[in-house]
């Protein structure tokens, strides 16, 4: 199973994508999509949606893992990366991923077993479990490794289908 795992944004959207054959997991690429500052926000959704096409063309993947969105402080930063988001989730729709979401702490615990670990924790734990040398680069694509880590994790779950 090909998973690719998004941590979105409208700045900087992170793509992880794996590979789960039976109990092993292994990265096929990461990166992020970035999007210039000073374009407007309708010319970010496109270039977006444009490179989700791309990645999903390329990897074909069977499944999308990404973050539910969180409200932190900044509530106008938030509706930006809801928009993105939306780009985003229509994009897998479109192409037929079957699409699971989770919250930070669900990654948190699927990689590390602590909901509420620290990101260096997060990125170390991510770096070990896929023989990595290095955690992945930048931020945001380590996030979307660790997105899609959780759902490989968690779709071997007994729990799955219940």
């Amino acid at each position: 199973m090909i998973i690719l795992g998004i941590d979105p944004g409208f700045a900087i959207v992170g793509f992880g994508v794996l590979e789960k054959t039976g109990a092993g997991v292994r990265l096929l690429a990461c990166g992020a999509i970035n999007t210039p500052a000073g374009l407007p926000l309708s010319k970010r959704l496109l270039q977006i949606s444009d490179d989700m096409t791309t990645l999903i063309g390329r990897f074909s993947p069977e499944v999308m893992a990404i973050e539910k969105l969180y409200f932190g402080n900044n509530v106008t930063t938030g509706i930006g990366v809801a928009q993105a988001r939306g780009v985003i989730l229509t994009e897998a729709e479109r192409a037929g991923l079957a699409i699971f979401e989770y919250d930070p702490s669900q990654v948190k615990s699927a990689v590390t077993g602590y909901g509420k670990a620290e990101k260096r924790q997060v990125m170390e734990m991510t770096k070990r479990l896929l023989g990595l040398t290095a955690a992945p680069k930048p931020d945001d694509a380590a996030d979307a490794v660790a997105i899609a880590l959780c759902h490989a994790r968690s779709s071997t779950s007994l729990l799955t289908g219940m």
